[in-house]
């Protein structure tokens, strides 16, 4: 049976047809404003429940595909890595998610933890906090301060497990950050308040894998776009969108060819595709699609196996044409390798 958060949302898109679409959108909204709900008790990250994944323990973050031949390399790992999930909870019943919700924090696990997280547990252990996320529609209201409130007190979870694993875990090791969608929100402020102005941080820093979201090529005063495929102490961002499609608002935002790891507009062939992974988690499928820049945004040619679906939201049509769901699975080796082969060449800095 499916978790209950993937059970609700594929209601959702089974009505979509049905409804206008800013009905379809008003489903995933909470019923009354911020201030109207207690925030859910927030999480004592001293407290191994409140992570997705340690390097201590046997978590999602520790899978590799079926019959892949992958290991977890976490044990022997020389960096640290600490990622942020994006949003699970669709849910309109508040703003922000409650920790106590085993339902979902399965399905977080099973889901995000499984697919994106795991493609770095042979880079750098994984350090993945539960944080009370905001809902999925927090980053569609345009109109009062609602979303934004849910979105502050999700970074505030965020910065305290930065924190914390900073205190009681890092131990002066190199860091990877990553994220994905929400998650890279949460990423993208952790880079602005921790590493940006802070010189002994930032030069622990292997990359930031910002993944999902939009991120300005100026984002940060000390902090660039990484330029090559071993370049340090920078950050990658992409958007994966079915070739032929643009979205204006992306025009400014940087993006990362995940293929050939430059900044160039030249077409990358699915041959340097390494392999993507599809949400079943059950096999590799190497060259399963190209990548181009264009404009702000990653172009790629839909892959044909299954696996990797486009991204179906109320409301929303103009993003049938998105993979942001599988913006990891679609170049789940690449990062992989990539994020090893970073920390090498930080290491011989």
């Amino acid at each position: 049976m499916l978790e209950t958060p993937l059970r609700y949302f594929c209601l959702l898109l089974f009505l979509l047809p049905l409804l206008p679409l800013s009905s379809c959108l008003n489903l995933l909204k909470p019923r009354h404003d911020f201030v109207a709900y207690a925030p859910a008790t927030g999480p004592d990250y001293a407290q191994d429940s409140c992570w997705a994944a340690l390097p201590t323990r046997r978590d999602s973050a520790d899978a590799v595909p079926y019959q892949s031949g992958l290991r977890d390399g976490q044990a022997a790992a020389a960096a640290d890595v600490f990622f942020v999930h994006p949003t699970t909870f669709y849910r309109p019943a508040s703003w922000n998610a409650d920790l106590s919700k085993g339902r979902l924090n399965r399905f977080t696990d099973r889901s995000t933890i499984r697919h994106q997280a795991s493609a770095f547990n042979t880079a750098g252990r994984i350090y993945a906090p539960r944080y009370r996320q905001a809902t999925l529609y927090s980053f569609f209201d345009e109109q009062t301060p609602n979303g934004q409130k849910a979105l502050d007190l999700a970074y505030a979870d965020v910065k305290a497990a930065f924190q914390f694993y900073l205190a009681h875990y890092n131990q002066g090791r190199p860091i990877i950050i990553a994220g994905h969608s929400q998650g890279t929100a949460h990423a993208t402020r952790l880079l602005h308040e921790f590493f940006d102005h802070d010189p002994k941080l930032r030069r622990q820093l292997v990359a930031a894998y910002l993944i999902g979201f939009k991120v300005k090529p100026d984002e940060y005063q000390t902090i660039r776009p990484c330029p090559d495929s071993l370049a340090t102490g920078c950050f990658i961002s992409y958007n994966s969108v079915a070739t032929g499609h643009d979205f204006p608002p992306f025009h400014p935002f940087v993006a990362t060819n995940p293929l050939t790891w430059t900044l160039d507009t030249l077409v990358a062939p699915a041959a340097l595709n390494r392999g993507g992974v599809g949400m079943d988690f059950k096999r590799l499928d190497p060259h399963v699609t190209d990548a181009k820049i264009h404009r702000g945004l990653l172009w790629i040619t839909p892959p044909k196996p299954g696996g990797y679906p486009r991204f179906l939201l109320p409301g929303r049509p103009e993003l049938r044409h998105s993979f942001h769901i599988a913006d990891y699975g679609l170049f789940y080796m690449n990062i992989r390798e990539n994020a090893k082969a970073r920390v090498r060449a930080w290491a011989r800095q």
